[in-house]
């Protein structure tokens, strides 16, 4: 087997790999601050298309908003129900020296993630120092109007990073995110630990001193 390449640009993904998050604590959070039913919430939000729009870009928060509360009948405030659905990450302490001995190594980084306005401005408002930190290339799906495992965010994110596409390396927590970037000619792979990763970049040349 052909020893891969050494990667210059290293994307990572945001949830469950830069920071964890709860989602049965937003759906509470959000069935409290509105009145909603809880089973009725987690519904819409994990079957409906209403999470996908946002995300996509396809609507803002106050479409968000608007339709959440005529969806479930409530009449939520509108900022406290966007805090109520983005208070549930934290910072996965792991990764830290992962992102720090990337810095060392002269490695571009750069952040890929579905995610939605609310959600990434909650995660900038907590100041944790890797976010934006030395991620210089930040391809979010609400921006850019794609989601993975969409070929255009991929191609997006490849023109963004300013090399050619095996020379960088992903790392992400959904099988098929994964497949979509190594069709994309990216080199990849399941995040499971941060250890996990380390050993990834080690076989590809990138020595973190871990």
């Amino acid at each position: 087997m052909p020893v891969p390449v050494r990667p210059e640009f290293v994307f990572l993904d945001l949830g469950n790999v830069v920071v964890s998050f709860d989602r049965e604590r937003a759906f509470r959070q959000m069935a409290d601050a509105s009145g909603g039913d809880l089973a009725m919430i987690r519904d819409l939000l994990m079957e409906g298309n209403l999470q996908a729009a946002i995300e996509r870009g396809a609507i803002d928060w106050t479409g968000f908003h608007a339709e959440f509360c005529r969806r479930t009948g409530t009449r939520a405030d509108p900022v406290a129900l966007a805090h109520a659905a983005s208070d549930m990450f934290r910072l996965n302490i792991d990764m830290l020296p992962v992102i720090a001995g990337l810095e060392r190594a002269g490695c571009g980084l750069g952040i890929l993630s579905n995610t939605c306005g609310p959600h990434w401005e909650h995660l900038l408002a907590q100041r944790y120092a890797v976010l934006p930190g030395n991620f210089t290339k930040i391809v979010l799906s609400h921006e850019v109007r794609s989601l993975k495992p969409e070929p255009e965010i991929y191609q997006i994110a490849t023109e963004q990073a300013g090399v050619p596409p095996d020379r960088i390396f992903f790392c992400d927590d959904i099988p098929a995110h994964v497949d979509a970037a190594r069709a994309a000619g990216w080199q990849a792979e399941l995040f499971t630990s941060a250890a996990g990763l380390i050993d990834a970049l080690d076989r590809r040349g990138l020595k973190l001193g871990l």
